[in-house]
């Protein structure tokens, strides 16, 4: 880290502690050069996620349009909000365990079928009607019938 004063890059750490409000840490450092003291904040990058969706637009990533959609599919479930938070967290780690910039609307989707098919298969049948956009009632029961096998 170069000093701010005389631009020197032999500085050293001398004291570090947690800053809660921007979740990262406050360095109190010592120029070897000059003796002068100055303060440097850490914190962690949040890499900007982009969804692709179907019609080839472009948006930023929102956990809370995910979670629409599994608490409208897990609407009157016997499903407490306890696992549903569990499994968003579950899904949003996968969603960025892919370590891409830019993700596909038809993954996220996968993925979140993925996850309903093990919590609730009401759930999963309700998103993925809504998901898959089922024309008529046999592509509904053949999905039936994938998820019954």
């Amino acid at each position: 880290m170069r000093c701010p004063y005389c631009n020197q890059d032999n500085t050293r750490v001398v004291d570090s502690r947690p800053v809660e409000d921007i979740n990262g840490i406050r360095r109190r450092r010592l120029c070897d050069s000059c003796g002068r003291r100055f303060t440097t904040y850490e914190k962690v990058e949040n890499i900007p996620l982009t969804v692709i969706k179907k019609d080839q637009n472009r948006e930023q990533y929102s956990r809370a349009k995910i979670q629409g959609g599994v608490l409208r599919a897990c609407y009157k479930r016997p499903i407490p909000i306890g696992k549903i938070e569990a499994m968003m967290d579950s899904i949003e780690a996968a969603i960025f365990n892919t370590e891409d910039k830019e993700i596909s609307s038809t993954r996220i989707g996968e993925i979140v079928m993925e996850h309903l098919k093990d919590l609730d298969a009401v759930a999963y049948v309700r998103f993925a009607s809504v998901y898959r956009e089922f024309k008529d009632v046999s592509t509904f029961l053949d999905e039936l019938k994938k998820f019954m096998n």
